[in-house]
């Protein structure tokens, strides 16, 4: 933000001309850093309009929107020469730049005054290894640390003739692995941090896994080796985004008690990983407004949150500065600082039995159960419940709402319940009417009898009268109301106002729903494309 700076001269205090902008240092214990990535010229992949296409680096660090800057990628690990190439689409790339010689490493010497530039600006310059597609991974641990050297030779502390950023000397790198397995990568990240350990400036280490936990890539690699941040993708997934009001699929809760309790640097940062526009990845893009609001109650909800990751800037500038207006919501809430929310929710009753859409608390998060759930929360992707706010205190005591295995139902009113009917789609926690009595759905289900074999329906009690009650059909269009699901690769995804989806995938053709089962997100990959 702009500043009026204060000139002493000869003890006077004169009020400079214009305003001035201040920098401060990077800081990753920040709750508002926003990282955008650089490279790719993802805009010019899919428009034809020049204008909008990728500019130099220092355009993008002329104010204090962007923290910290990826470029991306190194696309190959084990080029021609046994160095690695390095594709920046329309900036740098081995074709249309000239290489080492015996080598495909483009020589983008060009870039050190921008970089240099964007470090004078207080940012970090990173350098990001993948991408999709990308021609990485590593055979063993001793080739991920002999790698570990060339990038900190070529690129960061260390010393080369060949260095393709010439005197510019970068903050660190990023690990954006989208195949393969991590073999490699712990020892890679330990040998960085073994160089960097007598520098004379900090070097950080980041990676941009997918959503889905744990990540098929990085998972181990993760759980080994110490990073400072994690860029999330909460796109082009099931768990991304466009389902953020859906428990059984936003799982941002997942990271932040990865972040708390298994990863070696206790103090890693988590960001929410966003598309900058809707045409940046196959899906996940939100409005500004939206992306704001979530980001906000992430920030307000969870002490690992660290800020919001956008691909990319060329994308995010077309896009009316939208890398500024997440920077300027951030910045709204508070950079510093982080209060626990009270466990309002009622504390969890071993034994009982909750709704899908239940809220209780335990272990210091408030928990929304997916679907109908009895068991205890835990933060594992097959859990019932998913963690939606870190908390702090007991909760309240439990409430009636639930009730012991076991226990008879009493009676109530069924007044303005549907009837339940064969052809009508159900979600966990929605109620039916069925032979006088009330019923409550655990999950998901079409054509299952209330109180029949198939186990998926809890009996409320008899129902003092059925007269006010509304059609099945009527049900599905109110509010709040999401009995029909549709599929996203291959996947079951509720509608924006769902509360729950079923554990398992269903196909909506009224055959019986499938019992509860462990379930494991299909892992999506994000499309990045390499533009020349």
């Amino acid at each position: 933000m702009p500043a009026t700076r204060l000139l002493l001269l000869s003890g006077l205090t004169v009020l400079a001309a214009c305003p001035v902008q201040v920098y401060a240092a990077f800081d990753n214990t920040r709750f508002d850093n926003v990282a955008v990535y650089w490279g790719q010229n993802s805009y010019g992949a899919t428009h034809s309009d020049t204008a909008n296409f990728q500019k130099t680096l220092s355009t993008y660090c002329q104010d204090n929107a962007i923290d910290v800057i990826p470029i991306a990628f190194i696309t190959t690990f084990f080029s021609t020469g046994g160095l690695p190439s390095l594709n920046l689409a329309n900036t740098c790339n081995p074709v249309d730049n000239a290489t080492f010689p015996g080598t495909n490493l483009a020589n983008c010497a060009s870039l050190a005054s921008d970089i240099q530039f964007c470090q004078s600006k207080g940012k970090l310059v990173t350098l990001s290894l993948g991408g999709a597609g990308g021609g990485v991974g590593f055979t063993g641990d001793s080739q991920g640390q002999a790698f570990a050297d060339t990038i900190w030779n070529l690129f960061l502390g260390g010393s080369s003739s060949t260095r393709p950023f010439g005197s510019a000397v970068l903050d660190g790198v990023d690990l954006d692995i989208e195949g393969g397995s991590g073999t490699g990568y712990a020892a890679f990240v330990n040998q960085i941090r073994s160089h960097a350990a007598g520098a004379s400036k900090k070097y950080y280490i980041t990676a941009a896994p997918q959503c889905v936990f744990p990540d098929a890539s990085l998972g181990t690699v993760l759980n080994t080796a110490s990073f400072d941040a994690v860029y999330v993708q909460f796109y082009n997934n099931p768990c991304g985004l466009q389902n953020f009001n859906s428990a059984s699929n936003w799982d941002f809760g997942l990271w932040d008690a990865w972040a708390r309790t298994t990863s070696p640097n206790p103090n890693v940062k988590i960001y929410i990983g966003a598309p900058a526009s809707s045409t940046a990845a196959g899906g996940g893009y939100q409005a500004i407004g939206t992306l704001s609001s979530i980001a906000v109650q992430m920030r307000e909800s969870f002490p690992s949150f660290g800020g919001v990751m956008l691909w990319d800037a060329s994308q995010a500038f077309a896009n009316g500065r939208y890398d500024l207006a997440i920077k300027n919501a951030l910045a709204g809430a508070g950079g510093t600082g982080f209060t626990f929310p009270a466990c309002a929710a009622p504390a969890f009753a071993a034994g009982s039995n909750y709704p899908g859409g239940s809220q209780v608390s335990f272990g210091g998060y408030v928990w929304q159960a997916k679907w109908f759930a009895s068991a205890q929360p835990a933060n594992n992707p097959n859990s019932d419940w998913s963690a939606i706010s870190a908390c702090t205190g007991s909760g309240a005591s439990p409430t009636s709402s639930s009730s012991a295995p076991g226990s008879s139902p009493s009676a109530g009113s069924c007044a303005g319940v549907p009837a339940w009917t064969s052809t009508a789609v159900f979600t966990g926690g929605q109620q039916a009417t069925f032979s006088g009595h009330l019923w409550t759905a655990k999950w998901w289900t079409q054509g299952d009898t209330p109180g029949g074999s198939a186990g998926v329906w809890t009996d409320d009690g008899a129902c003092a009268s059925t007269k006010g009650g509304i059609s099945a059909a009527a049900a599905a269009a109110t509010v709040g109301h999401a009995p029909v699901a549709s599929t996203v690769e291959g996947k079951v995804s509720p509608s924006a106002t769902a509360v729950a989806h079923p554990p398992a995938t269903q196909t909506g053709t009224g055959s019986s729903s499938t019992a509860k089962a462990d379930e494991q997100h299909t892992n999506v990959k994000r499309s990045r494309i390499f533009r020349a």
